[in-house]
């Protein structure tokens, strides 16, 4: 398939993504695919994340590309797998896309395994929960999945570089990206030492690693992460405005993206297009009643679809002194 010139104004990742995957049409093997083949957000080699950041490998687009291209044709046995409901939660839709990746390449364990210790009154406390148990060929291995969404927000003049990690806030405000690697370095990673994962565990683990994928949103399209954050300087960004500045970022087509849309760049049909007219009244309509920043999507023709060309987060007006706040905490 030959890639319509017009979108060579696409945004990089979401060209790639294109000329990556022309013909992926299921919304669910499209995500997977992102999973599996985007940039990882974070700088495997970076010295703050001592070795503890896991990697893909490097040659699954070759490797994979015939088994996605056959799960795009017949999707139905990942589609019943996922299981996905107006309640399913984007962190445990992607855990389960792996763990399909996982089962089929045949070095899954064990997904979601929780580790509880009993009370002195009796019952059980869970303290927590192994996202995946592998046996890669580095041995038994312990593998942690984050897929996260930031927004840089910073009044401070002096961070021009992006040095500080917890500058980027998550778009419910409740977390940013330096708190949530410091939980999961300092606790999620630290639990196969537990006692009570003894049990649980058929041979020792060799290590214990964070996958961590997403994507992160500027409010200056130049603003770029310093080397001190550990953020790859090749991860997936988009764009952040508020509602009054939408129309300094769309395009004349937009679509508005739910949670489980986030992942991978979106391909939509017809009615999904608004004017960014329409989007702004929709957003309106919806920030009255939730704050929650809203994914917008600018799109482009391609054949008898539209596919993202770029993206950002619209957040309300107050949205901003809030994360602020949060950023100072």
């Amino acid at each position: 398939m030959n890639v319509d010139p017009g979108l060579a104004n696409m945004a990089p990742l979401q060209r790639d993504f294109l000329r990556r995957w022309p013909t992926l049409r299921n919304p669910h093997v499209r995500a997977l695919a992102w999973l599996l083949t985007a940039p990882d957000l974070l700088d495997a080699g970076a010295p703050r994340w001592h070795g503890r950041i896991a990697r893909l490998p490097s040659d699954i687009v070759a490797t994979e590309r015939d088994w996605l291209l056959q799960l795009d044709a017949q999707p139905q046995a990942l589609e019943a797998f996922l299981n996905v409901h107006p309640f399913t939660r984007l962190g445990r839709y992607a855990e389960n896309l792996l763990e399909w990746y996982f089962r089929h390449g045949g070095v899954l364990h064990a997904h979601g395994v929780q580790v509880r210790t009993p009370r002195a009154a009796g019952g059980e406390d869970t303290i927590g929960e192994f996202d995946f148990l592998l046996h890669l060929d580095t041995g038994f291995t312990h593998w942690e999945l984050a897929t996260k969404f930031y927004l840089l927000c910073s009044d401070d003049p002096a961070v021009q570089d992006v040095q500080q990690a917890d500058y980027f806030v998550g778009p419910n405000l409740a977390d940013t990206l330096g708190r949530k690697m410091r939980k999961i370095l300092d606790r999620q990673l630290a639990l196969g030492n537990a006692p009570a994962a003894a049990a649980l565990l058929p041979q020792p683990l060799v290590a214990a690693q964070a996958l961590v994928k997403g994507w992160l949103f500027y409010r200056r399209s130049d603003a770029a992460p310093g080397s001190d954050t550990g953020i790859s300087p090749a991860h997936c960004r988009g764009w952040w405005c508020t509602l009054s500045e939408l129309d300094a970022h769309a395009g004349p087509h937009l679509a508005l993206l739910s949670r489980l849309e986030w992942m991978s760049p979106a391909r939509l049909s017809d009615d999904r297009v608004l004017s960014p007219q329409q989007a702004m009244q929709r957003l309106a309509q919806g920030f009255a009643s939730d704050g929650m920043p809203v994914m917008a999507a600018s799109l482009q023709r391609d054949g008898d679809a539209w596919v993202e060309s770029d993206r950002g987060f619209v957040v309300p007006d107050s949205w901003q002194l809030e994360a602020l706040r949060r950023t100072r905490a």
